[in-house]
């Protein structure tokens, strides 16, 4: 109980914010609302746990006096992020903790650290990859559904394949799948990963490498500094090889941000409720979208175009996503003629991560 150290104000609020977002909010067990601070000859650890999540980060920090206790986690965090001091020292005073700076002291209670249930280390690794290729590991999550009535919907199916790690997201309207290149340390990995967890390391990952751990019951992954597992989800996973056909009726190559911006220009137009019409011409996709209430829009973007011409019309937030994935690049659209078809949005030119995301029409 007698933890002493002095941090850097910033890298210690950084790390008390990233463990708040990495764990769920609704909590009524004030234990499990609350962090872990270790203080050890290396430095200052946070760590916190909901019973299926685990965090582990560690910071830099001069420890003055080893020791382990548990206090509220988000009033902690938020007053590092207000501190305006350069260094933190966080030491027991007592029955609280002490944050002190030259001009202030905050004080918050101690919790009985003996109540808490403790975090579990990650599974073993399993693989490896770049760090700079997770913001399509984002991408996958994003395509995922919120509604936790039909879990597997809420996961991204991750598998290897050879040298491969391929990534599939849906919320049965859409669907987002990346295949990135990485080092695998194992002959098979096939998980079921919560996309928020997936999502929130994707956004606070650091470092040249990222590191996959994964057993018959939990997945984790850890980077310079942090550590992050989760129970997986168990759930059978739907095939997504059937959307990914090369049979489509329309091919059309157009500009990524030229196509978003028309389609962002013209979605007021589409009502509440409505559809963005990308009706294909020659040598355009004309951007359409009506509505007795708003009225009606149009704009045309240029665009290389080959097969049959048709109007396929979608979501707009939908439609909206899927093109900020590509943003700065130049996309292929594979459409296909007939209702509930779905069309296949990728790279012209993909890089080393690839990127394909499905898009189902609307009806009528």
């Amino acid at each position: 109980m007698d933890l002493d150290v002095t941090a850097p104000t910033r890298s210690a609020a950084s790390a008390a914010a990233d463990l708040v977002r990495l764990l769920p909010g609704r909590f009524l067990d004030p234990v499990l609302a609350a962090m872990v601070l270790t203080a050890t000859p290396g430095g200052l650890e946070l760590a916190g746990t909901d019973r299926e999540r685990g965090i582990r980060l560690s910071r830099p920090a001069r420890t003055h006096a080893e020791g382990r206790v548990l206090v509220p986690a988000k009033p902690l965090a938020e007053t590092l992020r207000n501190l305006d001091a350069d260094e933190v020292r966080l030491v027991v005073e007592g029955s609280k903790l002490a944050l002190r700076t030259p001009n202030a002291r905050f004080a918050l209670p101690l919790l009985d650290a003996d109540a808490h249930p403790g975090v579990r280390e990650a599974p073993p690794r399993v693989g490896a990859l770049d760090a700079a290729l997770l913001p399509r590991a984002a991408v996958v999550a994003s395509a995922t559904s919120r509604d936790d009535a039909l879990p597997v919907f809420t996961g991204v199916h991750v598998r290897q394949r050879e040298d491969r790690l391929v990534l599939v997201g849906t919320d049965r309207f859409r669907m987002a799948v990346a295949s990135l290149p990485w080092r695998a340390e194992v002959a098979d990995l096939d998980v079921l990963v919560p996309a928020s967890i997936l999502a929130e390391v994707s956004r606070q990952a650091s470092g040249d490498e990222v590191v996959l751990h994964a057993d018959a019951d939990r997945v984790g992954v850890s980077w310079p500094g942090a550590e992050v597992s989760t129970t997986l989800l168990d759930a059978p996973f739907p095939d997504e090889s059937r959307h990914l056909l090369p049979d489509a009726d329309c091919a059309v190559e157009v500009d990524a941000d030229a196509l978003a911006g028309a389609v962002r220009r013209v979605s007021p137009y589409a009502g509440a409720h409505g559809s963005v019409l990308l009706d294909v011409d020659d040598s355009e996709v004309r951007v359409r979208a009506a509505d007795s209430r708003f009225g009606d829009a149009q704009e045309s973007v240029k665009a290389t175009v080959r097969g049959d011409r048709f109007g396929p019309a979608y979501q707009p937030r939908y439609l909206a996503d899927a093109l900020a994935a590509f943003a700065g690049r130049t996309v292929r659209l594979d459409l296909r003629a007939g209702q509930r078809r779905s069309s296949v949005i990728s790279e012209v030119e993909p890089g080393p991560a690839e990127l394909r995301y499905v898009l189902m029409p609307k009806r009528g």
